[in-house]
């Protein structure tokens, strides 16, 4: 047991002994966090350790890899994902930045540097016309994207006002272009609730091909960037695109006892899994709320969104002087 033992240890088929960079790259905003509530500095001193090491590290392309082995301080297999397994890492170094005040010009650079490499290698066109965030497999593209993958659209709209040299409307307009395939993956299927991963080949687009890649479990990620595209444009398709999404939850994944996954969206009859997920709470409902409500309801200059949606105060610089004054 790791809590007695001091023992940490990675399910080995899970990531061949390797370190996941979702799970070590995404504890930024709560140890940074924790340090502040706790007047300990210990703990945004570990996580700033990890960073440190990544920035130095070899990446290949720019990118980084979704493994990282533990004791050599290499990467593992070259893979690489905005979706599962690296998501949350480059949502939390332009969040640390947000949530610094934007003092925090390491984690602000390391971002833009990170969404360079992205937009250079995996962000393609399809033929329709559909922008998409591929997945890289040692230098080779596969041309999938996970509706995890689908909350990049937000993050590349959030980070928008801070883009380098003037390319705020790029980034805001790439945010809208990765919104509107994922709006695309909800309504090419019969329920009109996202697949969790869809493709760009073989003649299709935006459609899954796999059946274990039809369900929709829950997922708060498309809902997600219809809120940020919300918030940072006011454009009225995304509370209309947000307002789809609510009638086919209702039809479709309401049941006796509060809301159920389904197992294929491309289908005319609902088979639940009858699994209400966590995230359905405190992600998927609250950001609904959110992009219904007015914009001063939790406004984004005093708060940033962990990536479970919690809610962290910035923290400002005057508090921080405060605070010194009171030492």
């Amino acid at each position: 047991l790791p809590l007695p033992s001091g023992i940490g240890r990675n399910w080995p088929w899970a990531s061949g002994g390797s370190s996941i960079l979702a799970e070590f790259g995404t504890l930024h905003l709560e140890f940074i966090h924790l340090s502040h509530l706790s007047g300990n500095p210990v703990f945004a001193e570990k996580v700033m350790n990890i960073r440190k090491v990544l920035s130095r590290l070899d990446k290949p392309e720019g990118l980084y890899p979704n493994y990282l082995n533990p004791s050599s301080g290499q990467w593992g297999q070259h893979h690489v994902s905005i979706g599962g397994l690296g998501d949350s890492f480059y949502e939390y170094l332009l969040k640390a930045w947000l949530m610094s005040d934007k003092t925090d010009e390491e984690g602000k650079k390391m971002y833009y540097d990170a969404v360079q490499a992205i937009e250079t290698h995996l962000i393609r066109k399809s033929s329709g016309g559909l922008t998409y965030i591929a997945e890289w497999k040692g230098g080779l593209l596969e041309h999938k994207m996970g509706h995890l993958t689908c909350f990049a659209g937000g993050m590349f709209a959030l980070g928008a006002d801070g883009a380098p040299s003037d390319k705020t409307g790029h980034h805001i307009e790439l945010g809208a272009e990765i919104a509107r395939t994922c709006h695309e993956s909800y309504d090419r299927t019969s329920m009109k609730l996202g697949p969790e991963a869809f493709r760009f080949d073989g003649g299709v687009e935006a459609i899954a091909t796999r059946q274990n890649e039809k369900y929709y479990i829950l997922r708060p990620e498309v809902i997600e960037t219809y809120m940020y595209m919300w918030r940072l444009t006011h454009d009225p398709k995304y509370r209309q695109w947000a307002w789809e999404a609510v009638e086919a939850l209702e039809k479709r994944c309401r049941v006796d006892g509060g809301y159920s996954g389904i197992r294929d969206v491309y289908s005319n009859r609902e088979s639940h899994d009858d699994v209400q997920q966590s995230f359905f709470l405190s992600e998927t409902l609250k950001y609904l709320y959110l992009l219904f409500s007015d914009d001063d309801l939790l406004p984004f200059e005093h708060w940033v969104f962990n990536t479970e949606a919690h809610p962290f105060p910035v923290l400002h610089k005057e508090d921080g002087s405060k605070e010194e004054k009171q030492k």
